[in-house]
C-alpha cells in the first residue's frame, strides 16, 4: 500500500510517536515496508492511544489490515474485522476477469438484464464488493462458512446491493439461482494442509484455517466448487477459481472431469493464476435427451 501526505490526518502532527519511532519499531520486527505502514498507522489512528495502541498491535505480528481495520483492493477500502481472512493483491486479476466475462453477459442479453454474479468462500466479500463497484447492472450473491466473515461481508456488499448467505459452500444460496449465474468465482482455499506451517505468521496464526487449508493436496474445496458447478451456471456461464501455477493442470481436469471447458489464464505482475471453466451453451446429446 501507498498513502500521499495529503491522506494524513492532524493526528501524525502531535502524536506522540513519532513517524522515525513508529518506522524504527516496526523495522525491529521485520516489516519490509516500514515507512508505508507507519504513513498508514497515523493515518488511521483517530487519537494518540488509538496510535499508540495499534502500533503495538502490529509490532506484536497481527497482519496490518487486522490493525488498520481495512485493506486496499482493487482500488476500494475493504472493511477487515480481525480474523477474517485478508484479501490479497494476486485476486485482483481474478476480478478483472470476472468483470470482463460479467459485461460479456449482459452485452449479449436483453439491454436491462443484470449479470447474476455469486462469490463463493467470500471472506470479506472483497471480490464481491470489487465487482459489484465495476459493473453497473448486477445481481450479486456471496456465501461463506465462517459467520464472523459473513458479518464483514454483508457490510462491504451493502453498496452493491449484494446479499451474503452463511453456510457451506451453495448450501446457503436461493434455489431460483440454479442454472441462472452468469459468473461464479470461488477464491476457495488452495494450500496443502502440510504447507500450512510453512506460511508467513499474519496468515496461520490470525486468519481462519478454513480461508486457507485445501486438504492434503489443496484441491478438496476446489473439487467441491467444480462438481456442483454446473447445476448453477447458467448455460454458457463461467466458473473463476484462483489457483497456483503448480495446481492449475489438475484444476483442469477436475474442470473437464465435471463438464466445463476450461482455460488457465495468469499474470505474472500478480503472480496470478486463474482457471475458468465455462459451462457449455448447449447441454450435449445425451443430456439433452435425458441419457
Amino acid at each position: 500500500m501507498s498513502v500521499s501526505p495529503s491522506s494524513l490526518s492532524p493526528l501524525s502532527g502531535r502524536s506522540d510517536l513519532s513517524r522515525s519511532v513508529i518506522v524504527t519499531r516496526l523495522r525491529a520486527v521485520g516489516c519490509v515496508f516500514a515507512e508505508d505502514e507507519a504513513e498508514l498507522l497515523l493515518s488511521t489512528a483517530r487519537t494518540p492511544a488509538d496510535l499508540a495502541a495499534m502500533v503495538d498491535r502490529r509490532v506484536a505480528g497481527l497482519p496490518l489490515e487486522h490493525v488498520l481495520g481495512w485493506a486496499e483492493f482493487h482500488g476500494l477500502r475493504i472493511a477487515v474485522d480481525p480474523g477474517v481472512f485478508v484479501p490479497r493483491r494476486r485476486t485482483e486479476f481474478l476480478v478483472g476477469q470476472a468483470v470482463a466475462l460479467a459485461r460479456q453477459a449482459t452485452a449479449t442479453a436483453a439491454r436491462t438484464a443484470r449479470a447474476v454474479v455469486v462469490d463463493l468462500c467470500c471472506g470479506s466479500g472483497a471480490v464481491g464488493a470489487a465487482l459489484g463497484a465495476a459493473l453497473d447492472r448486477i445481481e450479486l450473491h456471496a456465501a461463506d462458512i465462517d459467520p464472523v466473515a459473513v458479518r464483514c461481508a454483508r457490510g462491504n456488499l451493502a453498496p452493491a446491493g449484494g446479499r451474503v448467505y452463511e453456510g457451506d459452500l451453495y448450501e446457503p444460496l436461493p434455489l431460483t439461482l440454479r442454472g441462472r449465474i452468469d459468473v461464479l468465482v470461488a477464491n476457495a482455499p488452495y494450500v496443502p494442509t502440510e504447507a500450512i506451517g510453512l506460511l508467513p505468521p499474519e496468515a496461520r496464526l490470525y486468519e481462519p484455517l478454513v480461508s486457507l487449508d485445501g486438504g492434503a493436496d489443496g484441491l478438496d474445496v476446489q473439487r467441491r466448487v467444480t462438481a456442483a458447478a454446473p447445476q448453477w451456471l447458467a448455460p454458457g456461464g463461467h466458473l473463476l477459481v484462483e489457483t497456483s501455477e503448480r495446481q492449475a493442470s489438475r484444476t483442469v481436469e477436475a474442470f473437464a472431469a465435471n463438464g466445463l471447458i476450461p482455460r488457465v489464464v495468469s499474470c505474472d505482475d500478480l503472480n496470478a493464476t486463474v482457471v475458468i471453466g465455462t459451462r457449455p451453451a448447449v447441454a450435449p446429446v445425451g443430456e439433452r435427451h435425458g441419457r
